[in-house]
């Protein structure tokens, strides 16, 4: 099985391209001050991307998966559609967004660096990465 296909992609989707998924993830990478981007199944299983140093795998994309349904219930009752978390750390920033019902986006960032336009990549980014899902 290619490195970072999970199952479920391989079960629905046996041609899933994971090389223009990583392919996709590396042109976020070029956004000026982001320095990670990772793509996570909704059920936390990594699809693509590589897991900032130093971090565990299993556990960064689980836990990112779980901190956005976390958040998609605790604001349900608002009746608007969650966008993003935006995680705030000393450093950097992680912005966990949604791709639709399959996946998310996991992109560390400068503490510094253009939310909005990192948003705004991301939303085209999404919609190449749903052709290979």
């Amino acid at each position: 099985m290619p490195a970072g296909l999970w199952p479920e992609v391989l079960a629905r989707h046996p041609m899933a391209d994971i090389a223009a998924l990583e392919g996709i993830l590396k042109d976020l990478q070029k956004i000026p001050g982001v320095s990670d981007a990772v793509l996570v199944s909704r059920s936390g299983m990594h699809i693509a991307g590589e897991v900032p140093e130093g971090a565990h795998g299993e556990t960064f994309v689980a836990m990112f998966a779980i901190l956005l349904g976390a958040a998609e219930t605790a604001t349900s009752e608002l009746r608007e559609k969650l966008d993003s978390v935006v995680i705030e750390l000393e450093a950097s920033k992680i912005l966990v967004l949604t791709n639709g019902p399959k996946a998310i986006f996991v992109l560390r960032t400068a503490r510094d660096a253009d939310v909005n336009r990192v948003r705004s990549e991301v939303s085209r980014a999404t919609r190449r990465v749903e052709e290979y899902l």
